[in-house]
């Protein structure tokens, strides 16, 4: 399974890694993603099922397969290259574009509602947990004090008229972009929904696989990957186990693989990507 989908360029690689008879069930929210990743899929035939839903109701579409369980999950959580590009989108603040930042068009909530519908505490808080931008209380006050706001550029030139320009060369509007578009998608909470529900369908000796972007997303993956590889998790001291908890999967490496310098020069998006692996363990 290939939660999100994309272009189908992971997917490709899958089903031709698992020929002839190698089943893939392609999962996106995003209608554009689909209809592209239906082109480049289209030489394997009915060997993919492509189905348009969030990889949080990945045991709902198994079960509406028939399919038990899988031998492979894939999550490459966060913003494609395709949608950061989109001129209408509204993902990037090098495009001027509407504030939406919607995965999913259908989405009720977009960027621009909560730019200028929410109290100027609530959108700090949003900067500062989803963007951990430290300035989070400046920017949402010069939002808020010439909102409305509609646009990318517009967006931009005011959180960077409250910030100072960053040493790295990062545009000071990075973050409060990242965290809206977070916000906006609910992404840290579909991770934390999905994970439990990978581990319990895949087969015994499957693979979970999960590409992060940055250090949110992956702190939630080290974290649940720590936790259901450990028989027993009791605190330290405690001389007998009274969870019962035990290991459903085992770390297939304890540090996250992260791309070669020839990788990031050919791809310079790669960067900051980190890829985690869990491998499922028999039942005990």
């Amino acid at each position: 399974m290939d939660g999100t989908l994309g272009a189908g360029g992971h997917a490709r690689g899958i089903l031709e890694a698992s020929q002839p008879e190698g089943l893939l069930l392609g999962m996106d929210v995003d209608p554009e993603a689909l209809d592209i990743a239906r082109k480049n899929l289209q030489l394997f035939d009915d060997r993919v099922i492509l189905v348009r839903a969030s990889y949080a109701d990945l045991s709902v579409q198994l079960d509406a397969l028939g399919w038990d369980s899988v031998s492979g999950i894939l999550l490459d959580l966060g913003l494609s290259s395709m949608q950061l590009g989109s001129a209408e989108r509204g993902f990037s603040f090098q495009i001027d574009a509407p504030l939406d930042m919607r995965f999913d068009p259908q989405s009720p909530l977009s960027a621009d509602d909560l730019v200028n519908r929410l109290p100027e505490q609530e959108l700090a808080d949003i900067l500062f947990k989803y963007g951990e931008e430290r300035r989070s209380r400046q920017i949402a006050k010069a939002i808020v004090q010439v909102r409305p706001i509609h646009r990318t550029r517009e967006l931009a030139q005011v959180v960077g008229s409250a910030s100072h320009s960053s040493p790295t060369g990062i545009h000071p509007a990075t973050r409060t972009f990242q965290a809206l578009r977070i916000a906006v998608n609910k992404e840290l909470e579909a991770v934390e929904v999905v994970l439990p529900q990978a581990v319990s369908r895949l087969s015994p000796g499957g693979r979970l696989a999960v590409i992060s972007f940055h250090s949110l997303e992956d702190r939630i993956v080290k974290r649940f990957f720590r936790q259901e590889s450990t028989d027993c998790l009791c605190p330290p001291r405690q001389p007998v186990c009274t969870c019962g908890h035990r290991a459903t999967i085992t770390e297939i490496a304890r540090r996250p693989v992260r791309p070669s310098e020839e990788e990031v020069q050919t791809n310079p998006r790669s960067r900051s990507a980190r890829l985690r692996v869990a491998e499922k363990l028999e039942a005990q």
